[in-house]
């Protein structure tokens, strides 16, 4: 503990003397987009941040993304009412119900009980269906975010690198 206030002090005392400085790490705009941007022909680090922000500006304008307010696409929702899947499963359920009731001797007790165990299956299969295609919607909407930040980075880089830095 003692040994971390007297570095805290001596880097003060050394950042006020003009012999030490102490930047924050992720304060830059690129840093904030996960890049890495290296000034190739001298620019200062005022030069950088001015030229940074003008990019930021630009690619925004050309990208039509915000990475400070970024837009996230939003899945669309999958319509779960009923669509007759059940019963449609059940008309199924009760002719084939029906048929091995009839070779057990009772058709409409088997009917009865295929067309409520065609019901389930039915209803059971649009339920599945609806997760999977509710998954799919999900993904294809974060998959739109992701494609926007990306052409928004891309703006970025090539204005910076117009500018002459190096981006990674």
């Amino acid at each position: 503990m003692k040994k971390n206030i007297k570095i805290l002090i001596l880097s003060f005392v050394l950042s006020s003397l003009g012999i030490y400085s102490i930047q924050a790490q992720n304060s830059s705009i690129s840093r904030s987009l996960g890049l890495y941007v290296f000034p190739a022909e001298g620019q200062d680090a005022g030069q950088q941040d001015a030229d940074e922000t003008e990019c930021f500006k630009w690619a925004k304008q050309q990208s039509g993304y915000d990475p400070m307010n970024p837009t996230v696409a939003v899945a669309k929702d999958v319509d779960r009412s009923a669509d007759g899947s059940a019963i449609g499963g059940a008309a199924v359920g009760a002719a084939g119900g029906a048929a091995i009731g009839a070779i057990a001797g009772d058709a409409g007790k088997g009917a009865a009980i295929g067309a409520i165990v065609g019901g389930v299956r039915g209803r059971r299969s649009k339920v599945v269906g609806d997760e999977r295609q509710q998954q799919a919607n999900n993904q294809a909407a974060a998959a739109e975010t992701e494609r926007l930040a990306q052409d928004y980075n891309k703006a970025f880089t090539a204005c910076m690198e117009g500018k002459g830095y190096k981006v990674q």
